[in-house]
């Protein structure tokens, strides 16, 4: 008999943090299975050019906090 996904979730639950991390790595693979063709490319080089921004110092970052206050309205 097949169990059911709160089954699932209340058994995967009671894995280690370590364990529930490569469980979700591996179900988000395989929901991602279907992307086009060239867009993990793109991702890519699109996150270099951001680290390359970064490294550069070419942009100004935001602490964390901050965003958070204004996503918040604080």
């Amino acid at each position: 008999m097949a169990r059911t996904g709160r089954e699932l979730f209340d058994e995967a639950m009671r894995l280690d943090a370590g364990e529930r991390a490569t469980l979700l790595r591996l179900l988000i693979e395989a929901l991602d299975a279907e992307t086009e063709e060239g867009v993990e490319d793109t991702w890519r080089v699109e996150i270099e050019r951001r680290m390359a921004e970064l490294d550069s110092g070419s942009v100004e970052t935001i602490p964390w906090e901050e965003v958070r206050d204004r996503l918040y309205g604080r």
